[in-house]
């Protein structure tokens, strides 16, 4: 018991209070940081940038990701996306791109798109899925749009977008 009470004063010095305290409010401050970052990961990205581009006379609201944690992101989470809405991916360099489904909960279809607009090939998704849809050659573009989108358009693979991404190179 002696040396259990000797343990339990020291505790009680002034010079222990103080960093004790602040090592309870380092622990709250690291705890606080945490909690949005874990949430904002579970949570759809809804602020990306937007461009618009064009499918013949049908418009596309996109919204442009560009840096690899937007890219990876993507459109998870959303519960619903408009009609006309899709997101354009951007990549650095044209290579072969392959997607996957998990954490997306809507039915997508990826347009796998040359630099010049032209698409290459299209892949229907399903939710929540983990096999991987990917490019039939080397692209710096995929657009993802509702699925069936593009069918509706009577849109395939040799169609063409235009819009700002599409014409700058």
């Amino acid at each position: 018991m002696p040396a259990f009470s000797a343990r339990l004063n020291a505790l009680r010095t002034p010079l222990r209070r103080p960093a004790l305290a602040l090592a309870a409010s380092l622990v709250a401050l690291l705890g606080a940081l945490a909690t949005p970052a874990a949430r904002a990961e579970d949570r759809p990205q809804l602020q990306l940038p937007r461009t618009e581009l064009r499918a013949g006379m049908f418009r596309i609201d996109a919204q442009v990701a560009q840096t690899f944690n937007e890219r990876q992101t993507g459109l998870m989470h959303r519960q619903e996306m408009p009609a006309h809405e899709g997101m354009l991916f951007v990549f650095e360099q044209p290579a072969r791109q392959c997607f996957w489904m998990k954490n997306t909960l809507l039915p997508l279809t990826a347009a796998f798109v040359a630099d010049d607009g032209t698409i290459v090939n299209l892949a229907d998704m399903q939710p929540l899925s983990e096999a991987s849809h990917c490019s039939a050659q080397p692209v710096r573009y995929v657009l993802e749009m509702n699925q069936g989108w593009f069918a509706q358009k009577n849109l395939k693979a040799g169609a063409k977008l235009t819009g700002r991404p599409f014409t700058s190179r």
